[in-house]
């Protein structure tokens, strides 16, 4: 302190006057005592260091040996010897042996990218966030284009890596951007690449690279089980899936009304976590992306199948019902990233969810419940029957049905069925439910009489005053 007294700075900074005089004088304590070259315990590891521990580090070219599997291979050599505590001191001990004489590690390479060049894509799952829709849990991935400049986002729902997915996304992304980079770069995904069986690379396949031509993009893959060559992308899902793990607690639930509704509340989540932060950064790339085509692609593949006696048409390697009075027509088929559209002559006809998954058929039972109910012994051995249930009531009543009414519960159960198809499926499955709970016994006639109810009227009969004459004529013998 200038100007005070050595007794008021000592004062002031909470000493005694000897120490204010050490420090002023000479070096600071700290500076005196230089660095320790001495142990000031027991070495817990010693004798098993140098001869055990080492050789197995040495060992491990790969640098993965874990410091629990060396303490418990020491424990199970030395039993009782090592304490639990002391596993943190070997630990340490083996990653400061690793920093010094370790296996080298893999370096990655920042990258400098430049405006408008390169955006990078791929699919993510997302069913770890526990997302339900009515009730349902939500089995979906995430579909993200970032441009590697900007870090500028796009992202919207999936459920599977297809073409179709692909090539919707992508263009939704495009759009979102205004623009159109001069490469994107993807993971080997199978809906844009084939292998390459002599080489055991991957190539675009036609489909996508026409779709490439048509943006005026250039194309670049990864390294097939290299991740992190698509790192920009990588650390955007993980970024985003926690951003979003953090919205849904803060919403209070992961309950949605729709799919549009929580597709809706993942762009908003990108915009505030994400996409806020990269105004300027976009407004300089902007300028760079080139202009989008007049047209985008067609984001569905088409099919045109022939309608066979089943009254099935297979669409890839998947099986759907449509109407029967289409069987023996050819139709054309639309299959989009989530839907499959029918036409016929134009016209819509059909619209039905796409098959996701391992499902491989998607049997409609009001396509075929008239034929069936003409023919009822087809049921028992029908090669999609278990497609003809179409709620645990339908099958809970049908089993009734085989211990109540024996072989023909297959003839009661396509009736029940019909009638779900000509009515209401919503009223028989009510039903159904209603005879199950009560366990009383019930047939076709039975439930019909539960979902439509038929009016009963007394009939207005009129008897005319009988002519006695007639018989008068009989008791005389006379002719009539």
């Amino acid at each position: 302190m200038e100007g005070k007294t050595r007794e008021a700075a000592a004062a002031a900074a909470g000493m005694s006057v000897p120490t204010a005089r050490k420090w002023a004088s000479g070096a600071l304590p700290l500076q005196e005592q230089g660095s320790r070259h001495w142990r000031t315990r027991v070495d817990p590891f010693a004798g098993v260091w140098e001869q055990e521990i080492v050789a197995l580090l040495e060992r491990d070219v790969d640098g993965v040996l874990e410091g629990t599997t060396i303490f418990e291979e020491l424990d199970r050599r030395y039993p009782g010897r090592f304490a639990p505590g002391q596993l943190r001191t070997l630990q340490r001990r083996i990653r400061d042996w690793r920093a010094l004489y370790g296996p080298d590690k893999e370096v990655f390479f920042e990258q400098v990218h430049e405006p408008g060049r390169e955006a990078a894509g791929d699919f993510t799952h997302c069913d770890e966030l526990g997302v339900t829709v009515q009730g349902e849990p939500l089995d979906h991935l995430l579909f993200e284009l970032t441009l590697s400049y900007s870090k500028r986002t796009w992202a919207n729902v999936a459920f599977g890596e297809t073409y179709e997915a692909l090539v919707d996304g992508m263009q939704r992304a495009l759009g979102f951007f205004g623009g159109v980079p001069a490469v994107i770069r993807l993971d080997n995904l199978s809906a844009a690449t084939h292998e390459l069986r002599r080489s055991g690379g991957c190539a675009l396949n036609t489909r996508f690279a026409a779709v490439l031509d048509h943006y005026g993009m250039a194309s670049s893959l990864i390294t097939p089980g290299r991740a992190h060559e698509n790192g920009v992308v990588e650390q955007r899902h993980f970024r985003t899936k926690r951003a979003l793990e953090q919205a849904l607690l803060l919403r209070g639930s992961k309950e949605f009304e729709s799919v549009t509704a929580y597709e809706k509340f993942v762009t908003e989540v990108i915009e505030r976590s994400h996409n806020r932060h990269t105004a300027d950064a976009f407004a300089i790339e902007r300028q760079h992306l080139r202009a989008l085509p007049s047209t985008p692609v067609p984001s569905y593949t088409v099919f045109e199948p022939v309608v066979r006696r089943w009254s099935t048409v297979r669409i890839g390697s998947r099986v759907y019902s449509v109407p029967s009075r289409l069987i023996g027509h050819t139709v054309h088929v639309r299959q989009h990233p989530d839907v499959v559209e029918v036409y016929y002559r134009g016209k819509l006809v059909q619209t039905m969810p796409r098959l996701r998954g391992h499902a491989e058929h998607r049997i409609d039972y009001r396509h075929i419940s008239g034929s069936l109910a003409r023919k009822p012994g087809a049921f028992a051995r029908y090669r999609y029957r278990e497609e003809l249930f179409p709620s645990l009531a339908f099958r809970q009543a049908y089993d009734r049905l085989c211990t109540s009414h024996g072989e023909r519960a297959d003839v009661e159960y396509v009736r029940i069925l019909h009638l779900a198809a000509t009515t209401m499926q919503s009223r028989v499955d009510q039903a159904l439910r209603t005879v199950v709970a009560e366990r009383v016994p019930f047939d076709y006639a039975h439930i019909q009489e539960l979902v439509d109810p038929q009016p009963r009227t007394v009939p207005n009969i009129s008897i005319g005053r009988p002519d006695l004459s007639v018989y008068d004529g009989l008791l005389a013998g006379g002719a009539l």
